[in-house]
């Protein structure tokens, strides 16, 4: 056989073997149907989006090994195979010895922070997202954001956009007092930032002025593994490294972690809490039992458990995150290309929009994200969601960025839905002055984005 030129196209790792129809809204039924949703896509029927890119927590598509584990799975009340073979795989990933399974992500930070947090308390971060922030401001503590200034600039190409500041850190711990500070977190990818990564060095420099100032150090872990394959790509000398070795890495650098495993656990429901320390592990059982489940299983079934573990290893394949970042960054490219101004470089998860620059005949206070979204769903029955003003504003002020985020679902779409996006969004584009702004007729104190109700300006 003669050698011919090496393909270059990279191809999904997977075959497809089972599909679920699409429903095909006509513009007429998308114009009722928001309307009837108050122009809030949380608030329309699944069955009514043609894509969903809502959000990447709990949409992926499981694996036939998944699924064989479902069946596999031991659904004994406490000491369950299943959880054994979870434990298991968790402590080989992260090298931590306190494996808490939870329900969900928002479920480990509610047992962490009712724990650690409350009124006097400060929890830095790079940037906190939704329910992050909301259950440390439940518990009466502060949430903190400081991400590098270049983390707040959607056209800057700076590699590690998700980096903490450690010049601000270091000036926090000063004037609050690392007494004060139970906790420095860092979210991985960084989401409300535009799901830029953490690089090592970053994680070391935080983790030295933890170390110095007696102050615990947690990963929001949810995109682990997307971090890793990103400082894979980006980061000198970690090129000749795997995914594994560097998450491994990652972890050893912490004293704990929060994960919603609906992320890079390729589940569809499920959590997790890992502590290193003895004390704050037990009472964190004590708290899981009430409120959660028995230790070994954490208000999730056995098979569940399985699935998970099944996630967690599969995550890591190379030729899987070649593929995931690859086309994540597919759908950027072509969007730049079109003049659609995005959060620069592409990230691992989702795409996200500049929405200032989308709608700057908006001002913020109409929501330029939302009704941004609220037009994609219009236009395409494309739902997205607002990473700006509705979700982070308030009596803070308006967030520095104003975004809407295309989270794409794990080996769920192929490349002729996302053509389908990225030829929508450029047709919106064109029509931009005719978008128009929103404005609150009702809304709830917190977390106000999922159930708010809104009208057209």
């Amino acid at each position: 056989m003669s050698e011919g030129p090496s393909v270059q196209t990279i191809i999904e790792p997977f075959k497809i073997k089972m599909v679920e129809p699409i429903t095909l809204t006509t513009p007429e039924q998308r114009e009722a149907i928001l309307r009837k949703a108050a122009f809030n896509v949380f608030q329309i029927p699944a069955e009514e989006v043609i894509i969903d890119l809502l959000t990447d927590s709990g949409t992926a598509a499981m694996s036939a090994e998944q699924w064989a584990g479902m069946i596999r799975g031991d659904e004994s009340y406490a000491g369950a195979r299943s959880w054994f073979h979870f434990e298991q795989v968790m402590r080989d990933l992260t090298g931590i010895a306190h494996v808490l399974p939870t329900h969900q992500g928002r479920a480990s930070e509610r047992i962490l922070f009712e724990l650690i947090g409350g009124p006097g308390k400060v929890i830095p971060s790079n940037n906190h997202f939704d329910t992050t922030r909301a259950n440390i401001e439940h518990s009466g503590a502060r949430a903190v954001d400081l991400v590098i200034d270049e983390g707040k600039q959607p056209r800057s190409r700076h590699p590690f956009k998700g980096n903490m500041d450690v010049a601000k850190l270091e000036q926090l711990i000063a004037k609050t007092g690392a007494t004060n500070i139970p906790v420095c977190m860092m979210t991985v990818t960084n989401n409300s930032g535009g799901g830029q990564p953490v690089s090592l060095a970053n994680l070391r420099e935080v983790r030295a002025i933890c170390t110095k100032h007696g102050i615990q150090f947690f990963l929001d872990a949810c995109r682990f593994a997307e971090n890793a394959y990103l400082i894979k790509l980006r980061e000198p000398g970690q090129s000749n490294r795997s995914a594994k070795e560097i998450a491994q890495e990652m972890f050893s650098l912490v004293d704990g972690a929060t994960i919603s495993a609906k992320k890079d656990g390729l589940v569809n429901i499920g959590g997790v809490l890992l502590m290193r320390d003895d004390a704050l592990a037990a009472r964190a059982n004590n708290l899981l039992i009430l409120t959660e489940g028995f230790v070994t299983y954490g208000g999730l079934a056995g098979r569940d458990l399985e699935a998970m573990a099944q996630g967690f290893i599969e995550v890591l394949d190379e030729h899987y995150l070649e593929y995931r970042i690859r086309s994540t960054a597919y759908l950027g490219e072509h969007l730049l290309k079109a003049g659609i101004q995005i959060v620069e470089p592409p990230g691992g998860h989702a795409i996200y929009i500049d929405a200032a620059a989308f709608c700057p005949h908006i001002p913020t206070d109409q929501f330029p994200g939302q009704a941004l979204v609220c037009t994609l769903y219009r236009h395409a029955g494309i739902r997205a969601v607002e990473i700006g003003s509705v979700m982070f504003g308030g009596a803070a002020g308006p967030p520095a960025m104003e975004l809407v985020r295309l989270a794409i679902p794990r080996r769920v779409y192929t490349q002729s839905h996302i053509d389908y996006v990225i030829e929508a969004a450029a047709e919106v584009f064109e029509q931009r002055a005719r978008i128009r702004g929103l404005r609150i007729t009702e809304a709830p104190p917190a977390l106000r984005h999922f159930t708010a109700k809104f009208e057209e300006v």
